[in-house]
């Protein structure tokens, strides 16, 4: 494999991968969205969905919008820090480090999804 080569493999895997995360971040905010016009405003919103531990005291806009955010940041670095992500490269093959990237993005995605889905379902 040339150098050229790689680039071209990396060019393909940070489209995709941009791609998917930009959707991934769409639909977190919409969900969130969603979820936020259906939720009680309260400082500690962990107490009306799970009442077995009252002691985590955690606001509606916390519990709603933190990971959204976190999602939107990692979008944004991985869209604008295409060339440094192109120089540092951690794993040994490049299609290896954009699987891991892609199961934390999933993981955060999957949380700001279940959050935002336990606010729907507890049915304020």
């Amino acid at each position: 494999m040339t150098l050229d080569d790689a680039r071209d493999d990396f060019s393909r895997l940070h489209r995709l991968f941009t791609f998917h995360l930009g959707v991934a971040v769409g639909l977190a905010w919409l969900t969130t969205l969603y979820a936020a016009v259906s939720a009680p405003w309260v400082r500690n919103i962990r107490a009306l969905i799970d009442p077995t531990d009252p002691m985590r005291i955690e606001s509606t806009l916390s519990y709603l919008f933190v990971m959204p955010a976190v999602l939107t940041l990692a979008w944004a670095s991985a869209y604008f820090g295409r060339e440094t992500m192109r120089r540092f490269q951690t794993l040994p093959n490049q299609t290896l480090e954009f699987a891991a990237a892609a199961m934390v993005a999933f993981g955060v995605f999957y949380l700001s999804i279940d959050r935002a889905v336990a606010v729907i379902g507890a049915g304020f």
